[in-house]
């Protein structure tokens, strides 16, 4: 690719990172049994404990290249109680981010038995979140007023509140991001709204026996930035195999952008939106898992090397229902 279209790519990029300015940025991890890192109203909701590590490089050829590391736990309380914990570090080129959630979520049960699951969740988080701009590497001799070359830093609180419905094979879950508008100094009033609100809403259904080797999990995922208007679409695909020793499990997850980016090609103006195609791989062995993903960016404005690459690793404690729901419910079971 020519050098000429470095803008080009930096505008695909905000457009690519327009759901993730704000808390933590929401790609694929969440396939690797993480609904809780998305919705606060999934902590405690399992049938176990949960412990989750993630880690994602993006474009390893690349300096200051994209890079989050998140560790989150949840647990259940009593018979209606879940609490959950989420500490994450986002770093995009010059600026990162750091901070953390704490989170209680209610479970209802309206199940006629213990064996059933029809379960009504509320999850409300509450997260401090450090912002940092590293200006001391920008070029001050060419003037520009709103340069001041130093690290400017701002903290500030949000609220993430949701719920999820489980019934049987099918779970559906709803969480609005960052309710608070909350004003920030980092960067000018001109480029910097209050508004960091995000609407998420997935859902999944699970198909197979209970207890059968082979299971399949078709899911989706919708966001929705309110101030910019941004939307996108997850569409994924899961299969289970069931093993001696735990679990195998594999997908497939495509992501696209309803809106884009215009670039010139030649004199053509030309448009573009994102999409992603992410394979994913997991084994569950006893309390152990370990998932692997790697994103693949298509379109003609892209870098030409370099992926999205994401590791997740989990601990299932004892805790929550000492027996598993009798159904396909992998977010659960």
């Amino acid at each position: 690719m020519n050098i000429k279209k470095i803008p080009l790519i930096l505008l695909l990029i905000v457009s690519l990172y327009g759901f993730s300015q704000d808390g933590i940025p929401v790609y694929s991890e969440y396939l690797a049994d993480n609904l809780y890192i998305l919705h606060p109203s999934m902590a405690g909701a399992a049938t176990h404990n949960q412990l989750r590590l993630s880690a994602r490089q993006q474009w390893f050829d690349q300096n200051e290249a994209p890079n989050l590391q998140t560790l989150n736990f949840n647990a259940r309380l009593g018979d209606q109680s879940g609490v959950g914990v989420i500490f994450y570090n986002d770093k995009n080129g010059y600026h990162s981010q750091t901070g953390g959630y704490l989170t209680y979520a209610h479970h209802i049960m309206f199940s006629r038995s213990e064996a059933d699951l029809n379960q009504l969740s509320f999850g409300l988080s509450v997260g401090l979140t450090q912002s940092r701009l590293d200006e001391t590497q920008f070029d001050l001799t060419d003037f520009d007023p709103v340069i001041s070359g130093i690290i400017q830093s701002t903290s500030y609180f949000n609220v993430d509140a949701g719920l999820s419905y489980n019934f049987l094979d099918f779970s559906a879950h709803f969480t609005v991001k960052n309710l608070i508008f909350q004003n920030r100094s980092i960067y000018t009033e001109k480029y910097e709204s209050n508004n960091q609100r995000r609407y998420l809403l997935s859902a999944a259904y699970a198909i197979g026996q209970y207890g059968a080797d082979w299971s399949y999990e078709p899911s989706i995922l919708f966001q929705w930035s309110e101030r910019t208007g941004e939307q996108a679409v997850d569409l994924n695909f899961k299969a289970y195999r069931k093993m001696d020793f735990g679990q195998l499990w594999g997908g497939l997850s495509y992501r696209r952008s309803l809106d884009g980016a215009e670039y010139l090609n030649g004199e053509e103006v030309k448009a573009q939106k994102l999409q992603w195609f992410t394979p994913i791989l997991g084994i569950n062995y006893k309390n152990f898992m370990f998932g692997y993903n790697y994103s693949y960016q298509s379109g003609n404005v892209k870098f030409e090397s370099g992926g999205f690459h994401q590791i997740t690793l989990g601990y299932d404690f004892l805790g929550g229902r000492p027996e598993p729901y009798d159904c396909n419910c992998p977010a659960i079971n």
